[in-house]
């Protein structure tokens, strides 16, 4: 089963950011949101906050039921 964030990069992508340049705008390792927008890690509470104070979201959905595929 693969847990995929699609709000996380329709979201980056609506600010027109790049994987590297919200993770310098985030204080963030490029790797870091890669696995994030993969369902791979779950950012802290602190981090997601970042994230979703960046890209206008709320960090809370970092945390909500993900869209899952069956692999």
């Amino acid at each position: 089963m693969i847990i995929i964030r699609l709000w996380l990069e329709n979201a980056r992508e609506e600010k027109g950011l790049s994987k590297v340049m919200l993770a310098e705008m985030a204080h963030l390792d490029i790797s870091a949101i890669g696995k994030y927008e993969r369902g791979e890690r779950r950012p802290s509470v602190d981090t997601a906050k970042r994230i979703a104070l960046i890209l206008g979201v709320e960090w809370t959905l970092f945390f909500e039921d993900d869209s899952i595929l069956d692999s």
